[in-house]
């Protein structure tokens, strides 16, 4: 799937009316590195887990049987952790930084690896889509630890109920069974009116207001047709959004590749919300590593199959 130059140029052209200010030599919030710190990625990865709920057997096989590959967040962190403690990755001189929705469930995943690596530079906006762009991106990588790595998770989210609903989602004190992912779901409603042939003639092309839904809305349009085939259209959507994402953050990272530092890892795919007393899920759909020069040099994947 390719997205047209147009597109991704208008995209990542509004990240160049900023600057980025030098950066001085202080602790920042963005990056809190301790000095001295003796816990191991893997020993947080089983303190951050050993807090939450335990694996559901129902919720498992639900949550795989409708998105095959899935597997649970205890088991990502597990295997992402150990594959990157052999390359020399660690709490104190990683940066981890996400490209992921606004929704308050899309924090699930990334606050777990933000008590494993330390506090994220958040790249995303909504529906996971990377907003932050070049400048960003090169602000991030201004910000990794001298001599070290960075870890950049992104994709879109769906929720999953526990009666096997996909597109909505139970959310902690809210009696309504929710939209999860609600700005995806918008935009895919906007594509079906295009598509259908139902949608109204507006003089409004986009609103500064509204500036992120009116992007991802443009981003998904050259998925029509494979959402209008799809089985289960709310199952296919974020996979759609992914692939769309997929060019742009590979885009910005080929483009700003010249600022990592001692390596990057990028792990793309898609999160799972489930309700509030079970795990939550990703489905990795990439994970890659480039080294200290921008090369990508291995696929590890595979591994986290």
């Amino acid at each position: 799937m390719k997205l047209s130059p147009a597109v991704i140029t208008l995209f990542v052209a509004t990240t160049e009316a900023f600057t980025v200010a030098p950066t001085g030599h202080g602790t920042s919030k963005i990056n809190m590195i301790i000095n001295g710190e003796t816990e191991t990625a893997s020993e947080k990865v089983a303190s951050v887990f050993s807090k939450l709920p335990e694996e559901n057997a129902v919720v498992d096989k639900l949550v795989k049987t409708n998105f095959p590959g899935a597997i649970s967040n205890k088991d990502l962190a597990t295997r992402v952790v150990g594959l990157l403690d052999e390359k020399g990755f660690n709490p104190s001189n990683t940066l981890l930084c996400t490209s992921l929705c606004a929704d308050e469930l899309a924090r699930v995943l990334e606050d777990e690896f933000v008590d494993i690596y330390g506090n994220n530079f958040n790249l995303g906006g909504l529906s996971g889509f990377p907003f932050a762009g070049n400048t960003g991106f090169g602000a991030m990588a201004a910000h990794i630890p001298d001599d070290g790595f960075c870890l950049l998770i992104h994709g879109p989210h769906v929720g999953i109920t526990k009666e096997g609903q996909i597109g909505k989602v139970e959310r902690s004190g809210i009696a309504l069974v929710d939209n999860c992912c609600g700005s995806a779901i918008a935009a895919s409603n906007y594509l079906q009116g295009i598509t259908n042939g139902g949608a109204a003639i507006t003089p409004k092309i986009q609103q500064f207001s509204d500036f992120q839904q009116g992007a991802v809305q443009e981003l998904i349009l050259p998925f029509g047709k494979r959402l209008g085939r799809a089985e289960n259209r709310m199952r296919e959507l974020p996979y759609a959004l992914y692939d769309s994402q997929e060019v742009l953050v590979t885009d910005i990272v080929n483009t700003g590749k010249g600022g990592i530092k001692k390596g990057l890892a990028v792990l793309g795919g898609i999160q799972i919300n489930t309700s509030p007393d079970t795990l939550d899920y990703f489905h990795p759909l990439k994970f890659d590593y480039y080294d200290s020069d921008g090369n990508l040099v291995e696929n590890m994947l595979p591994y986290l199959r």
